[in-house]
């Protein structure tokens, strides 16, 4: 199931304030922290699937290139 950013972004405060000691008045400054953390993650996983995507392009690149090979050698014989 997938959570909704703000879900993440809460669940990445409620961290923060824990390990801060639960220190009161700092709730803006956890939720900013966390909102920066949560959306620098998730630029991260959508320039996952560019890199995936070139990977397979360049896959099928060689495998192109194998079937090329392969009916030159058949031609040849």
């Amino acid at each position: 199931m997938e959570q909704t950013l703000e879900h993440r972004i809460r669940q990445r405060a409620y961290e923060i304030w824990h390990a801060d000691g639960r220190a009161e008045g700092k709730a803006d400054e956890h939720w900013l922290a966390a909102e920066r953390e949560v959306l620098a993650s998730s630029c991260d996983l959508f320039s996952a699937p560019a890199a995936i995507g070139t990977r397979k392009a360049n896959k099928g690149s060689r495998s192109a290139r194998r079937v090329a090979k392969s009916a030159k050698g058949s031609a040849a014989a």
